[in-house]
Formats: structure tokens, C-alpha cells, sequence
């Protein structure tokens, strides 16, 4: 797991926080503040997801290279 994946699961579950205080408050800007955090955290999530692919097939290529 690298810092992108845990930064965006973070920044997921803490979008999904604000989104749901925003709903029992009756907060329209918290709601939509809430599910931005949560689409950044999930985009961030993804990239960090891609990137431990990437970094996944160099390593195994290296261990294929003599």
C-alpha cells in the first residue's frame, strides 16, 4: 500500500463524514463540500492503485532481467 491509496481512503471516509453531518444539519454546501472530498479521495485512491501496478510489474521485471 503507498500514500496515495491510504491519503485517499482517507480523504474518502472523511468526505463521507462531512457529507452525512451536512445532511443532518441540512447543510447544502457540507453536502456537496463532503462528496468533492469524496470523489478526490476516490480519484486519489485509484491513481495510488495504479501507481502500485506500475511499481508491481518493474519489480517483476527486474527480477526477470540478469
Amino acid at each position: 500500500m503507498n500514500s496515495n491509496q491510504i491519503k485517499g481512503a482517507a480523504k474518502d471516509t472523511a468526505g463521507a463524514v462531512r457529507r452525512k453531518v451536512g445532511e443532518a444539519v441540512g447543510s447544502t454546501e457540507q453536502q456537496l463540500k463532503g462528496a468533492r472530498d469524496q470523489a478526490e479521495g476516490k480519484v486519489q485512491k485509484a491513481a495510488g492503485n495504479v501507481q502500485e501496478r506500475a511499481e508491481d510489474k518493474l519489480d517483476d521485471v527486474a527480477r526477470k532481467t540478469p
